[in-house]
């Protein structure tokens, strides 16, 4: 019998042991392949956040007017020598329809006794705040001799009723005359009322 020129080769030959062991081999790659693969998603997408209900509209307020001013540090322009000036009565209110509140003082000098007659003044706050507040305007000379009562501003009208003498025998203690009248702003100064004329007329 003749050899082949070319040796067969021991490992060539197909074993049954070999395929076993290859078989073996190609399983466990298989299952670890399996093992390594991911599976199949499970998470969730992230839930958006619902969006914020509006909460209720902010009302917008008006701002509050500024406060009228006092009347103290006030300079009247009331002649009482040495005496003070006494502040009898005060209220306040928009005169002149600008929002910002005026005061209307009733002053008279401190006599000590009697009736001194009665002065009334308009005043308003500076625009320094730490300024005192400024007369702007004389509603009754205290040379009419006259006493008040009933004073008050309503609707940015100032009311008032005059107490005073019919001669100059009656006692200044002791006015027998009364008038109702009101000062009013007419956009250029203050008119008062004047009932007596009105009768005449």
């Amino acid at each position: 019998m003749q050899h082949p020129a070319v040796p067969e080769l021991a490992h060539t030959r197909a074993r049954p042991l070999h395929w076993v062991a290859t078989a073996a081999a190609v399983s466990a790659v298989v299952a670890l392949t399996g093992l390594l693969q991911p599976g199949p998603a499970t998470a969730q997408p992230a839930a958006q956040a619902a969006p914020a209900e509006p909460g209720p509209a902010k009302e917008s307020r008006p701002a509050p007017p500024p406060a009228a001013p006092g009347t103290e540090g006030a300079e009247f322009p009331l002649d009482c020598g040495p005496a003070d000036a006494v502040v009898q009565d005060e209220a306040e209110g928009d005169l002149d329809g600008d929002r910002a509140p005026e005061t209307v003082a009733v002053v008279h000098c401190d006599a000590g006794s009697g009736t001194p007659p009665r002065a009334v003044y308009v005043l308003t706050a500076g625009q320094d705040p730490k300024a005192p507040p400024r007369v702007v305007a004389t509603l009754l000379d205290p040379l009419e001799q006259r006493s008040i009562d009933n004073f008050t501003i309503r609707d940015g009208v100032v009311r008032a009723t005059l107490l005073g003498y019919s001669s100059v025998d009656i006692p200044r203690c002791c006015p027998d005359t009364e008038e109702n009248v009101t000062w009013r702003w007419s956009g250029k100064a203050f008119l008062r009322s004047d009932p007596a004329r009105s009768a005449g007329a």
